[in-house]
């Protein structure tokens, strides 16, 4: 199971709404100096991502939740996501270098093709979205931020 800890950013009937923070492992990279992912979360710092996720328990805004995801469907959705157009790409440079014998018609395949598979991706991604099993779900509740209560008198 993948876990990850998110924010409640508002909950009606059952529905919360959760502010997930994007992390990259460049903090505690040795090769953060010359690597490109830190050079492009240097360009484009760290965004959040939102996402809806049943839970019965009523939240405040503000509190935190664990939600996890099994391992196999996570696989599963990052090869259609990755390997699909990658395979469209593939076969359709292939089948325009076979049958025109031209790297231009090699090329337009390639990039037809890639098309084909991003739009193929995107189909299939959005009827698994709609399966329960590829939904992530709350495994833990946090305190809400007015049950925690700090010292004013240090």
């Amino acid at each position: 199971m993948m876990r990850e800890w998110a924010t409640v950013a508002s909950w009606q009937q059952g529905i919360a709404t959760l502010n997930c923070e994007q992390r990259s492992g460049c903090g505690s990279c040795g090769a953060k100096n010359t690597c490109g992912t830190a050079v492009l979360n240097k360009i484009n710092p760290q965004s959040q991502h939102q996402l809806q996720v049943e839970i019965a328990q009523p939240l405040e805004p503000g509190q935190r939740v664990e939600i996890g995801i099994t391992e196999a469907n996570l696989l599963r959705s990052a090869v259609l996501v990755y390997l699909t157009p990658l395979l469209g790409l593939i076969v359709g440079g292939g089948v325009g270098q076979s049958f025109m014998h031209s790297d231009a018609w090699a090329a337009l395949g390639a990039l037809v093709g890639a098309a084909a598979g991003f739009m193929f991706a995107r189909f299939k991604a959005k009827k698994l979205s709609d399966r329960q099993d590829y939904q992530p779900i709350v495994l833990q509740v946090g305190l809400p931020p007015s049950m925690i209560r700090t010292p004013t008198n240090i």
